[in-house]
């Protein structure tokens, strides 16, 4: 009956031969794409920053593409290592997946020495940052004017704004004590960056004393967890201070438990010469916050 059927109306029948081919064709196209894209097949994303661009191309079993998509200069690294990584550790990815780097270049950059002249520590140290210059040691003279920069030198030469320096170089800065020397606070840097941790230290006319990275396996990720001086919000320290910093890895969550278990030991807590202001103070306080404020009276 099917027969007689479809041999009275052939159209019929080639419409469904022809749907019938149109829905193998559609299965063998999706069969086809899940194996060329390898659906369901992903893999995590390795943690390469501190590793060199070199081989992770040589050592590369998911033949992912690298793209460098920036470069910076590091005194302390070698050149060709990855400092940044688009996406981050840990995401997963299929095969042939693009990979955006920042790496460390090999050799420095020239860039152009701002004008510091007149600034205060906190502004001076925020221009070389933005000029890709590195802040080194404070030293603090007699003069009226009273945390401002005098001199700028680098390796004890005198150094002045427009001059040429390789990128990342390191700036010592001359500053004036003014008249009332009433000491500056420890900032609070827990749970920050070392490059944060330093600008804080810098920014609050302090130096930087030893930096303590005992079992820190990636510099780039480990955060500061100790101070000597330690914070108190509440002691003050003459200008220049040294303070000591330990440090030590950590994730986004170890950061979280560093800072909420922090307690200031109210036995560190030193009554001075230099504890002339009475102001209030803020527990967290740090050169980042928006009501950031140093103690100066201007």
């Amino acid at each position: 009956m099917n027969k007689e059927f479809f041999g009275n109306h052939p159209l019929i029948k080639h419409l469904l031969y022809m749907l019938g081919v149109s829905v193998l064709i559609v299965i063998l196209a999706f069969l086809f794409i899940k194996m060329v894209a390898r659906q369901g097949k992903e893999y995590e994303l390795p943690d390469y920053r501190g590793m060199a661009l070199a081989a992770m191309e040589k050592d590369n079993p998911y033949r992912l593409r690298y793209v460098v998509i920036d470069s910076v200069y590091d005194a302390e690294q070698e050149g060709g290592l990855v400092v940044m990584q688009d996406p981050e550790p840990g995401t997963m990815i299929k095969t042939r997946r693009k990979v955006y780097v920042t790496i460390t270049t090999f050799a420095p950059s020239d860039v152009v020495l701002p004008e510091l002249s007149n600034m205060t520590v906190r502004s001076a140290v925020s221009a070389l940052e933005a000029a890709g210059l590195r802040c080194g040691k404070l030293r603090f003279v007699d003069s009226p004017y009273r945390n401002v920069i005098l001199e700028s030198t680098c390796k004890g030469k005198m150094v002045y704004a427009g001059e040429k320096m390789s990128s990342g170089a390191v700036v010592d800065l001359t500053v004036g004590l003014g008249d009332a020397q009433k000491g500056t606070r420890v900032p609070f840097v827990i749970g920050q960056s070392p490059a944060k941790t330093r600008r804080g230290i810098l920014s609050a006319s302090l130096n930087v004393g030893q930096e303590h990275f005992e079992g820190v396996t990636d510099k780039n990720q480990c955060v500061c967890y100790k101070l000597s001086p330690d914070y108190t919000g509440v002691s003050r320290y003459p200008l220049g201070t040294y303070v000591d910093v330990w440090y030590c890895d950590a994730t986004e969550a170890d950061v979280e438990r560093i800072i909420s278990n922090f307690q200031v030991d109210s036995s560190q807590i030193i009554r001075s010469e230099y504890d002339g202001l009475e102001d209030e103070y803020d527990p967290y306080w740090n050169e980042s916050d928006p009501d950031f404020d140093d103690g100066w009276d201007w």
